[in-house]
């Protein structure tokens, strides 16, 4: 059965966060011929947009051509008003309908340069960027943000900036920038501002099972639509065991789809990257999330993390899959448990 929100009836809405060097058009096009119950993907972040016609965005990274996916939102780093336009109108002139401005990512060498999570303490330059897009962009536009870099209180400053623009919705990460992913989300500072915000809101932090959903929920009665992240890598069946659709998979089957994928990937990646040995690095970056939701963990994120070429690769993936038993939900920190990973 389809979860639903409890007040209106409204079925919930799945989105999925983006990772750099991880949910790329490859993942992309891969997971969504593979897995149900994500309503919306976004393009992991683009940067440097300094012209009409930037040369960032001739990539198939974000040409609709090479993009068979349902709703993709494609999303910019940036803390330049103008930049934010050029994006918005290239991506306009591809059929997007959306963007999404990244005000979230929490690491060290884009926050000092005030881009992402960095941006959050600075109320009025953020201000006066909005300002300037008011009635500029061709597209819907949407903010992925957190609570604040240092402490929770930024984003009360924030809230009528972001009310004051006809967003198509808010994205908040119940965490602070400084936190990285360690720690808590801060649910009662979430309750706080859910009523604030005008916009769509989206919830984003730690669901790594269908039961945080259901708390999740029954906490916050106004957020229908909701964002995951390093849950769905490890479990690539999350959004649709949260929306009734894997309920009849035994765990044998959940595995033999989840090697068709990742062997899928692999393959679609050696490609288009014309062998390069660095893919290896990129088929790290997912199984150091994958590897979680395995009965031997450890073991076999040992094995794929001593993999040096594509030999050695290949032979720790079938070992994985021929020795060991798919668990799912790999992350154990949800909501439901007392001590988060």
């Amino acid at each position: 059965m389809t979860l639903e929100s409890p007040d209106e009836n409204k079925k919930i809405s799945l989105e999925l966060g983006p990772f750099q060097g991880i949910t790329d058009v490859y993942f992309r096009n891969c997971f969504q011929e593979t897995f149900t119950g994500i309503d919306r993907f976004y393009t992991p972040f683009f940067s440097g947009i300094h012209t009409a016609n930037s040369k960032n965005l001739k990539t198939e990274e974000i040409d609709p051509e090479c993009n068979n996916i349902k709703v993709l939102t494609p999303q910019i780093l940036s803390n330049e008003a103008d930049e934010i336009i050029r994006f918005a109108t290239q991506c306009h002139l591809m059929g997007y309908e959306e963007i999404n401005l990244n005000m979230g990512c929490p690491y060290p060498q884009v926050a000092r340069k005030k881009r992402g999570a960095g941006l959050l303490p600075f109320a009025e330059h953020t201000e006066q960027m909005l300002n300037k897009l008011t009635n500029q962009l061709p597209l819907s536009f949407s903010i992925k943000c957190r609570l604040g870099y240092y402490n929770k209180t930024e984003i009360d400053y924030l809230i009528p900036l972001f009310n004051s623009i006809p967003l198509s919705s808010l994205i908040v990460h119940a965490r602070l920038g400084k936190q990285m992913y360690t720690g808590r989300p801060d649910h009662d500072k979430y309750s706080e501002i859910e009523s604030l915000i005008q916009s769509k809101k989206v919830y984003n932090g730690d669901i790594f099972a269908p039961e945080d959903i259901t708390i999740l929920l029954s906490k916050f009665d106004g957020t229908h639509t909701w964002m995951l992240g390093r849950g769905l890598l490890a479990d690539p069946f999350l959004a649709s065991d949260i929306k009734g659709m894997t309920v009849s998979l035994s765990s044998e089957e959940k595995k033999d789809i989840v090697f068709h994928f990742i062997q899928n990937l692999y393959l679609k990646r050696r490609k288009a990257r014309r062998d390069n040995p660095a893919l290896i690095g990129r088929m790290k970056e997912l199984w150091s999330y994958l590897h979680l939701s395995f009965s031997e963990s450890e073991t076999a994120w040992r094995l794929i993390r001593k993999s040096k070429n594509f030999e050695e690769y290949e032979s720790a993936v079938h070992r994985i899959f021929d020795e060991m038993q798919w668990v799912g939900h790999g992350y154990q920190g949800s909501l439901t448990t007392a001590v988060e990973t």
